[in-house]
């Protein structure tokens, strides 16, 4: 079945888990998410196997790590925005810094 349009296709809830622990830990994840599994001796196994059984929890842990995902990919693009401008600016100011190209004077 091929899902082009949905952002999680292909994506497991350990790679989930491991992105969101890595990006904000275990302590900030418990206050975003507010589940026992994140904030009782935190692991990710017990995390998993918690929202595997549990789909509000699961939906929950989804759509933060969704929210990440929109976030990265606005940065991205205003990055990329900000480098063309910068290389535009430059090749602007280089364009006018240079010196024209003289006419040779010549001696009557």
């Amino acid at each position: 079945m091929d899902q082009p349009n949905n952002p999680l296709h292909g994506v497991t809830l350990k790679a989930i888990v491991e992105e969101l622990v890595e990006r904000h830990g275990w302590f900030e994840l418990g206050d975003l998410v507010r589940i026992r599994c994140f904030t009782h001796d935190p692991s990710i196994r017990s995390s998993l196997k918690f929202l595997r059984k549990t789909p509000w929890a699961r939906e929950q842990v989804e759509a933060l790590y969704l929210k990440g995902l929109r976030s990265k990919d606005r940065r991205r693009k205003q990055n990329r925005r900000r480098a063309e401008q910068r290389a535009f600016r430059a090749e602007s100011e280089s364009a006018s810094t240079e010196a024209p190209e003289s006419s040779p004077i010549l001696d009557d």
